[in-house]
């Protein structure tokens, strides 16, 4: 009876102990990784009116006035960082593509030119011919944008293995 007794104390020991560094490790906030927040205060610093919201998921949120939606999604299984935007309208307007182009430029460390010219060259694929949807890829980077009936987004990522 004492060694089952034992047995037990010792069991329910450790569960307590695992259950304890379990909620430990679950109560560290959500956040991602040092380099993706130094970019996300590298946008804020350059871009006017840029401000950085929350982390979760190693996506950091953004706001602009130019855009609806705006994050960073830092580096995953497939791509190092990924800039996502949606526009208020149908046709996003060149102001909204050079924020674009400015953040990735900043984020992927090419030059602006050639990011806001795959964003322009994206967007400007979508249309009747070829649907509401165009990927490409630029100067190393994947374009893929899309379009509703009311609103325009683009997503520019790298590749893990570039």
């Amino acid at each position: 009876m004492t060694k089952n007794l034992h047995a037990h104390s010792i069991s329910a020991a450790f569960a307590l102990l695992t259950v304890a560094g379990l909620i430990a490790l679950g109560a560290s906030p959500a956040r991602a990784d040092h380099r993706c927040d130094d970019i996300a205060n590298q946008l804020k610093s350059h871009i006017d009116g840029l401000k950085v919201g929350i982390t979760a998921a190693n996506t950091i949120y953004l706001s602009h006035p130019q855009a609806s939606e705006l994050s960073l999604g830092c580096s995953g299984r497939n791509f190092k960082n990924e800039l996502y935007a949606k526009a208020h309208g149908r046709n996003p307007t060149p102001a909204f593509l050079d924020r674009v182009g400015s953040a990735a430029a900043i984020i992927f460390t090419v030059p602006k030119d050639n990011t806001l010219t795959g964003a322009t060259r994206c967007i400007k694929r979508m249309g009747l011919l070829r649907g509401d949807t165009a990927r490409m890829r630029y100067r190393r980077l994947d374009f893929e944008c899309t379009r509703n009936k009311t609103e325009a987004s683009i997503a520019i990522s790298r590749r893990a293995d570039e």
